[in-house]
């Protein structure tokens, strides 16, 4: 059997030092996080890899989690996540001003143009989908509220990174490593960097096959009334179905549409 390549550094290094920080609760949630939906079973192992927690830390924070009911595992080794997770996101998505407002408006628009519709905030270097209106399935992967996608690949994602200060891109860029997931996909930083402009410009972004073959998505900002850009919205469709100029001639109004809908919601909100 190949030897895991080990990993010795964990995200909870930054803290080190830090006597109020809590090491062990930042490793549980560490644990939790390493949890996908293409890694839905993993062993300690596996979990200890990936995120970079030595393994007796790593055992100790699923006992942990077992006992209270996040994690399971069937057979004492393979473990995976149980439906009590989802109660550390529902309360965030059922007092978000922003997810409620979008629902309606994803759902419509989503209707109107027969498409999937998704709405998401930068968190980290991913995006993390906190409202979606789902018609049909493009992508091999099943996308729903709370699923994450790299930023850096995704016309949402694009959207968002266009709107950050220039130091806080600079380092995102510099810390970025680029996986080519199509033979579409941008790989170089700087032809990203190039990219980042070109749509804090227009103010859309059309993302042609680079994460999944097939797959043609058009994004926009939701903006706050001092023009800061709060989310992303974007609709996503079959490439051999929806050119990239029918996107833009007929898509885009609609989606900016709803975009300033959602935001006049938020604005009118109590």
């Amino acid at each position: 059997m190949e030897k895991e390549q080990e990993i010795t550094r964990s995200s909870t290094d930054p803290w080190k030092g830090d006597p109020d920080f809590m090491a062990s609760l930042a490793r549980g949630l560490e644990v939790l996080q390493a949890f996908t939906p293409q890694r839905r079973l993993m062993s300690v192992s596996q979990i200890s890899q990936r995120t970079g927690i030595p393994r007796a830390a790593v055992r100790r924070c699923l006992y942990t989690l077992s006992k209270l009911g996040f994690v399971y595992a069937e057979d004492g080794k393979n473990y995976e996540l149980r439906p009590r997770v989802l109660s550390l996101g529902h309360n965030w998505l059922g007092a978000s001003p922003l997810a409620n407002a979008a629902q309606p408006v994803l759902r419509q628009l989503s209707q109107t143009l027969n498409e999937s519709c998704s709405m998401a905030i930068l968190d980290g270097d991913d995006i993390l989908y906190i409202a979606r209106a789902s018609t049909s399935r493009i992508m091999t992967i099943d996308l729903h509220v709370g699923s994450r996608l790299p930023a850096s690949t995704t016309s949402m994602g694009r959207v968002l990174l266009s709107g950050l200060a220039s130091e806080t891109l600079n380092d995102y860029l510099a810390r970025l490593t680029q996986l080519r997931y199509t033979s579409h996909t941008l790989v170089s930083v700087s032809a990203l960097r190039e990219e980042l402009a070109r749509v804090r410009q227009q103010g859309y972004a059309i993302n042609d096959q680079e994460l999944e073959i097939g797959l043609r998505s058009l994004a926009v900002p939701l903006t706050t009334p001092d023009g800061r850009i709060a989310a992303a919205l974007n609709v996503g469709v079959h490439a051999g179905q929806v050119s990239a100029e029918r996107l833009h001639q007929h898509h885009l109004p609609l989606l900016r549409s709803a975009a300033e809908e959602i935001s006049l919601l938020l604005h009118d909100s109590p």
